[in-house]
């Protein structure tokens, strides 16, 4: 018998073994040539080729014809950290491709349900002083632009607020 098995993991294995976590003996028979496959996130143009691969195919399954993506569907896909890797593009990927009309996916499309929503914004590539603004963004739209209950939720003085608006940095639309 001629096999050939293949293993994935998210885990360092040599890790696992020297805490206790994983079989050594199991190891050392499942070990052979590594190949270290960086995040989805990490892998730049790969998220569109593959967001296009698993839309053709998933189309042809379905009998679907061609489906197109728009810019902006593009780059909230580029935009996105993906937690749950290719899997989790497939999965968004083939639900955007039911949603969408004329065969064409728009951003509106494209739904992210990922557990992790909360370090989103660590992912982006922003300032310390970005992150603030968006957060006080946030805050005074959820107050209803209430610039002293939004000072109070984030323990910061009035007048940081009060200035950042000044100098345009929050824009109260």
């Amino acid at each position: 018998m001629d096999v050939r098995l293949i293993v994935a993991t998210h885990k360092n294995l040599v890790e696992e073994v020297r805490s206790g976590n994983f079989r050594e003996d199991l190891y050392f028979r499942i070990m052979g040539l590594p190949i270290l496959l960086p995040p989805l996130r990490e892998r730049g143009n790969d998220i569109l080729i593959l967001a296009k691969h698993f839309t053709d195919e998933f189309a042809k399954d379905n009998k679907l014809g061609a489906i197109r993506f728009t810019q902006e569907a593009k780059d909230k896909l580029m935009k996105y950290h993906f937690p749950g890797n290719v899997r989790e593009l497939k999965a968004i990927n083939e639900l955007a491709v039911v949603m969408c009309e004329n065969n064409e996916i728009k951003a509106d499309d494209i739904t992210f349900s990922s557990f992790r929503r909360d370090d989103l914004f660590v992912l982006e590539n922003k300032t310390l002083r970005q992150h603030t603004c968006d957060i006080i963004k946030y805050y005074l739209e959820k107050n209803d632009n209430d610039v002293i209950t939004t000072a109070k939720a984030l323990d910061i003085g009035k007048s940081t607020i009060y200035k950042m608006i000044q100098n345009g940095e929050l824009d109260q639309s």
